[in-house]
């Protein structure tokens, strides 16, 4: 490991580390435009200069200079503070004087770097270059006159995102940043890059001109637009959300987030139940909390055991916890979560988690995906295969040919390939020191988790030190549910049988069309999206930024989100819909907080008392494991896959022009 001198502060590095990076680690910080931690180095902005001995006598780019023992590097000498001050000056020569109607404006790179290594005047005369927009989709906005070709976006674009379609054209004063022909840029990551620009170059189109960050309050919460479980930043202005951003997490999504966890909020607005209604004469007609919870409350007497919830894609552990009490009051344990009809066996929650985890997904050398599109079912897990394409790792796949950014050799669309892969495969995967299975939803609703289990066996995926076997879920709220007993063995077909008098829909829009026809429909969430169109009583719910609650994502990661704003109207946070119910009822549930929720569920479910990462047992069951037949991935439309999403104008423009083809003509700005 190299040992250097930064500023006379000796350090020592791991191999391979550059002197930009030595430099921080003895606490000195390095401007930059064009570094980035988690993109290759292009070294193109020149902003990161240092004098290094031995060397040549001039300042030289830290980014891109390997760190080596006995080198001795300046970061405060006249030399560097004088260059840096000749870079901030080249690029300023063009950049407009935009800053205050910027979007960027506040949380501005540029704006930062020049105040604290620029000169503070001009000598510059000239007429300033004007470059034209450039169109990147409904996402990214473009202001091109501001781009300093830093090509942090470019090399997002290929290297993460695997989308190859923003790049540069023209050489010098004209180079110019584009994507392919104009067009949009058809990644479900596009957002990133707005993130990334050190500049006003990339806004997001959908909050432009909304707010400025130091008016907003800022909130850690938890995404549940997916399973991944993205630690998010929900930015909010009085009782209005009007941005989510990323939160920084390793393990789980590094810094990166989905297009459709950054642009739905604008559904949080519109479509929303903000007041209880009860069916009178086969129409829905607004009613008081105290009218709705009596006649839920009636109903509930007369089901007795009768009872049964079906928790929604979105619903927290919270929510699950308090309707599972109250249904254990009426003595009834009718819990369903897989809303769709999925019914595979979990009797051992870690032959249905993500044992690799998704940081260790990197370090996979040989991959077999089972009916699973990746891309669209949990991008932040696809981007984490890349990873390990990067290092080496071969993907095969069994399921219908979709484009997951990455080479993969499919194998075909006949799950009886699990009972013997082809030579080429078999001989990968024996070779392999960290081979990994991941089963997708679509084979699961194959019955394909019994054959993906034994062919994880026969390939030894499982061993010590290692667990190769992974299945992947959609839904923010199924590990939990499944934690919280939300799983009946036949699904639910199951509740459907038992012929409840008394449904609970927790949020849940999935559910297939007449299926609880023949009984009391109570729909608990809040938008008035499918489950809310055939219920009988309607109780308006708290969205996933309107509660504190608790989600587990795909790893089994337990992880806690903050209230950012107040639910609309009437709404009610979910678990108090509940406690108040139970109360209406004459069996109140033993807890009047959200302190003391969570102490009664983490005494039932230990697993939910705390923060973390869960370690299930490997237990896997015996599981019959012949299958065929070919699969067929549950998502079809990656940008409208729940309520909020649905009732968003941005996730419907996504959708309809980058999935369907369809144009949209904007003015000229």
């Amino acid at each position: 490991m190299p040992k250097l001198k930064v500023d006379d502060i000796e350090v020592e590095v791991p191999q391979g580390a550059t002197v930009l990076q030595a430099c921080e680690a003895a606490g000195k910080e390095i401007p930059r435009f064009c570094y980035h931690e988690r993109l290759s180095i292009a070294g193109n902005c020149r902003m990161c200069l240092v004098e290094v001995k031995p060397g040549p006598p001039k300042p030289q780019a830290s980014c891109a200079l390997p760190a080596a023992d006995g080198q001795e590097v300046r970061t405060d000498s006249a030399m560097v503070k004088h260059a840096r001050e000749g870079v901030m000056e080249f690029l300023l020569i063009n950049h407009p004087l935009d800053c205050p109607i910027c979007d960027q404006g506040g949380e501005c790179d540029l704006q930062d770097q020049s105040v604290a290594y620029g000169r503070g005047a001009s000598r510059y005369d000239e007429v300033k270059r004007a470059v034209t927009e450039k169109y990147m989709g409904p996402i990214v906005k473009t202001i091109m006159t501001r781009c300093i070709q830093c090509t942090r976006c470019v090399r997002f674009a290929e290297e993460v995102a695997g989308v190859e379609e923003i790049g540069a054209l023209g050489r010098g004063e004209g180079m110019q940043i584009t994507s392919y022909l104009e067009r949009a840029v058809t990644s479900e990551l596009s957002g990133n890059v707005v993130d990334l620009c050190p500049v006003g170059a990339l806004t997001s189109k959908p909050y432009a001109y909304e707010a400025r960050p130091w008016e907003l309050r800022k909130t850690p919460s938890i995404d549940v637009m997916d399973a991944i479980g993205t630690n998010i930043r929900v930015d909010s202005r009085g009782r209005q959300v009007l941005r989510v951003l990323p939160r920084v997490n390793d393990d789980v999504n590094e810094e990166w987030a989905t297009d459709k966890t950054r642009h739905a909020i604008d559904g949080l607005v519109k479509r929303r139940l903000d007041r209880p209604y009860v069916r009178r004469d086969g129409r829905l007609q607004p009613a008081s909390w105290d009218e709705a919870l009596s006649t839920v409350a009636d109903r509930l007497r007369s089901a007795g055991d009768k009872v049964a919830a079906i928790a929604g894609d979105m619903v927290d552990c919270e929510t699950m916890y308090a309707a599972r009490e109250l249904l254990a009051g009426q003595g009834s344990t009718l819990l369903e979560g897989r809303q769709t009809g999925l019914d595979y066996d979990v009797t051992s929650l870690g032959a249905v988690a993500f044992n690799t985890t998704l940081n260790g997904l990197e370090d996979a050398d040989a991959i077999l995906l089972v009916g699973t599109n990746l891309r669209w079912e949990a991008p932040l897990a696809n981007t984490r295969i890349r990873k390990a394409i990067k290092k080496g790792a071969k993907v095969f796949a069994i399921g219908p040919q979709v484009d997951l950014t990455y080479s993969v050799e499919w194998l075909g669309d006949d799950l009886s390939l699990l009972g013997k892969l082809p030579e080429a495969a078999t001989s990968v995967f024996d070779a392999a020191e960290r081979p990994v299975v991941i089963v997708g939803p679509g084979a699961l609703g194959a019955g394909a988790l019994g054959a993906a289990l034994k062919l994880s066996a026969d390939m030894r995926a499982v061993r010590d030190g290692w667990n190769g076997f992974n299945v992947v879920h959609t839904a923010a709220a199924r590990m939990g549910g499944l934690m919280l007993g939300y799983s009946q063995p036949g699904g639910i077909r199951d509740v459907v049988a038992a012929s409840p008098s008394l449904v609970f829909l927790l949020g849940a829009d999935e559910v297939p069309a007449g299926t609880f026809d023949n009984s009391f429909v109570v729909y608990v969430g809040h938008h008035g999206d499918k489950g809310a169109h055939g219920a009988d009583v309607i109780l308006p719910a708290a969205a996933y930024t309107e509660k504190s609650g608790t989600w587990v994502n795909i790893e089994g990661r337990v992880q806690r989100g903050e209230r950012a704003v107040f639910p609309p109207g009437d709404a009610r946070e979910d678990w108090a819909i509940f406690r108040a119910l139970s109360a209406v009822v004459g069996r109140p549930l033993p807890f009047d907080t959200l302190e003391g929720l969570r102490v009664a569920m983490g005494a039932a479910v230990p697993m939910l008392a705390q923060e973390g990462l869960v370690r299930f047992d490997w237990a896997p069951p015996t599981l019959p494991s012949d299958v065929s037949g070919g699969v067929r991935y549950p998502i079809a439309d990656f940008y409208l896959t729940n309520s909020i999403a649905r009732a968003s104008d941005t996730m419907q423009r996504c959708s309809a022009e980058l999935l369907h083809g369809e144009q949209f003509l904007e003015a000229a700005e």
